[in-house]
């Protein structure tokens, strides 16, 4: 007799009397109940805390619910990619609140053929180990899933707290949900879970948190008060809102606001809410990315909003959608002189394609932004992969330290890791200077960095006058450390930097003394073909070029320059098979002298 066919019609008969049926290689106590249309019910005896779901990242989405007592337990379905061939990794459906009881979990648009139904798993633990090879080690990633825009961040009780665009069901984009960490010096980073998860008014797309010290929305004195986007997907199209939740327990959970939203508009991206107290004119300001402008709204009570102005017509680039703004006030180094920083992300539209961020320099009175500069363009980062920058509320001392996402959505979707996908920059201040009545910003590295590193090699200072090589930067490379040079030039017009390995594989770095530009080639640093648009040449406009300060941080997977004290910042993702442990120096025509060069271990 043969057996499978006897297996198959077996299971044919079960689903056609709708009976249930334990997949093969399933635990006892999940049973698999395949209904027509591509439905299907898992029923789970004695659950555990977790239901470990195989995703395969290449298979179509499902929807997921979970039902006790005929009633739904999730405001919105979860997305995943269930396995159907293979199964790339798992996630966890946390079932912490329904353990000891039996339930039901709804999964529409899965074929009963899919693999999944034979590799679900019930388990008290989930393995969040790192598994990657390109995880770094000193920037913060998610444990797993995937990431995008930094939300929320504020700091409070001497606690750095970062949200994050988070799903917790895959490293696909989905499900957005606001992930949370927290820090004591903006490098060590610990994970603390979901904090906003998805509701009717749809997934919790990008925003900002304060602390209302003074209580006027009536939640309570030092409630943490987080303001984001409401996105729902219907079949009529996309609608975005604002909403707001609060916290009395320092950002660890939030309550949402029985009567959101707070604040609604028939513009189709309506979104990305970063809220701020403006002392001069006592009351509260929000910006929001509507379109192609900002729009700046004020409030008293936090609860209802009145639109000011908008600001955005004619002013910098509009290759694609404006998100994620930020409006902070700065001094003017050297002089007496503040003022006002627009950040404006878009996307596309940066200068080496995809995502970036530009900025505005500017007067704001507390209801309008006026730009200074209307006829220039001003980037934030010169790199392929700083995106959604936004800063800290309450960050100590005065100072303005931001974070960026560190990728471009041009290929986000597709970069070479799988147990997680998504990182963001490492912290900067941010500072205002000027130059012949221009006013920029520089990034500089925020100094908590420099707590890391453990080990230092000083290389003597040497002369270049064709090409001089150093063979090993650091013994037991992990590829995770940040070289500090300073560079003399006698008359070079090309001071070229390289890091490599004993792969073959390099990343190029050149000062074009003519153009006064700094360029970076990532077109052979290691894997690279996972998409058209990752090999790419970034350039950044250069005021010194014959007194060279530079600042590199490789990590595993990233390198961010930082020139001029922070004067022009270029940070790009890299995929090398193992880290670049040599550096050649090489100039044409002229020579140079490396007058500094040091070497930090960062862990």
């Amino acid at each position: 007799m043969d057996l499978n066919l006897f297996s198959s019609k077996k299971t044919l008969l079960a689903i056609m009397l709708g009976l249930s049926l334990t997949a093969q290689g399933v635990e006892s106590n999940v049973v698999v109940k395949h209904l027509a249309n591509e439905q299907n019910i898992i029923v789970l005896d004695s659950v555990k805390k977790f239901l470990l779901l195989p995703v395969q990242e290449s298979a179509p989405e499902g929807k997921v619910n979970i039902i006790v007592n005929n009633e739904l337990q999730l405001e919105q379905n979860i997305n995943v990619r269930l396995a159907r061939e293979k199964v790339d990794y798992y996630v966890p459906l946390d079932l912490s609140a329904f353990q000891g009881k039996t339930i039901s979990i709804d999964v529409t648009g899965m074929p009963s053929s899919s693999l999944c139904w034979k590799k679900l798993k019930l388990s008290d633990t989930f393995d969040s180990s790192n598994h990657e090879t390109y995880r770094p080690v000193y920037h913060h990633t998610p444990m797993y899933g995937w990431m995008n825009d930094p939300n929320g961040m504020f700091y409070k009780d001497g606690v750095y707290h970062l949200y994050f665009q988070y799903n917790p069901y895959g490293s696909m984009w989905a499900n957005m949900t606001w992930g949370h960490s927290t820090s004591t010096d903006l490098v060590n980073w610990k994970y603390e879970g979901n904090a906003i998860v998805p509701d009717a008014w749809g997934a919790i797309f990008s925003g900002s948190c304060i602390v209302d010290y003074n209580n006027v929305a009536g939640f309570g004195k030092g409630a943490v008060i987080a303001f984001y986007t409401s996105a729902k997907s219907t079949l009529w199209g996309d609608v975005q809102t604002q909403s707001m939740a609060y916290s009395l327990d320092n950002g660890m959970t939030f309550t949402k606001y029985e009567n959101n939203p707070i604040l609604t508009s028939d513009a189709r991206d309506f979104r990305d809410p970063k809220v701020f107290w403006y002392a001069p004119g006592k009351h509260w300001v929000m910006i929001l990315a509507v379109g192609q402008e900002m729009q700046i709204y004020t409030s008293v009570n936090l609860k209802e909003w009145n639109k000011e102005s908008s600001f955005g017509a004619k002013q910098g680039a509009h290759g694609g959608v404006w998100e994620c703004p930020d409006l902070v006030e700065l001094p003017v180094e050297g002089t007496n002189e503040k003022k006002w920083v627009l950040i404006c992300n878009l996307n596309p539209g940066g200068p080496f394609g995809g995502s970036a961020a530009q900025y505005f320099v500017g007067t704001f009175n507390g209801k309008k932004f006026v730009n200074e500069s209307p006829t220039q363009t001003k980037w934030l980062d010169w790199g392929k992969d700083n995106y959604a920058t936004v800063t800290w509320n309450n960050a100590p001392n005065g100072r303005c330290i931001a974070l960026g996402w560190m990728s471009n959505w041009q290929y986000q979707s597709v970069l070479p890791t799988s147990q997680y996908r998504g990182e963001n920059t490492i912290a900067r201040d941010l500072k205002l200077y000027k130059v012949k009545n221009e006013y920029y910003l520089k990034s500089i590295p925020s100094p908590e960095v420099e707590t890391i590193r453990t080990k230092t090699v000083f290389i003597p200072s040497f002369k270049v006058s064709d090409k001089y090589e150093i063979a090993t930067l650091l013994d037991d490379n992990k590829g995770a450390y940040e070289l500090e040079m300073v560079l003399s030039n006698s008359g070079s017009s090309k001071i070229t930097l390289t890091l490599s390995n004993t792969k073959g594989e390099h990343l190029l770095m050149y000062y074009d003394i003519a153009r006064k530009q700094f360029i970076m080639d990532r077109s052979e640093s290691g894997k690279v073909d996972f998409s058209v648009d990752f090999p790419a040449v970034t350039v950044a406009p250069v005021e010194d070029i014959n007194n060279i300060n530079l600042r590199l941080f490789i990590d595993r997977s990233s390198v961010e320059a930082f020139g001029e004290n922070g004067k022009y910042v270029m940070t790009n993702r890299i995929f090398p098979s193992e880290p670049y442990n040599k550096i050649t120096f090489e100039t044409e025509r002229g020579n140079y002298s490396v007058k500094s060069l040091k070497v930090y271990k960062l862990k």
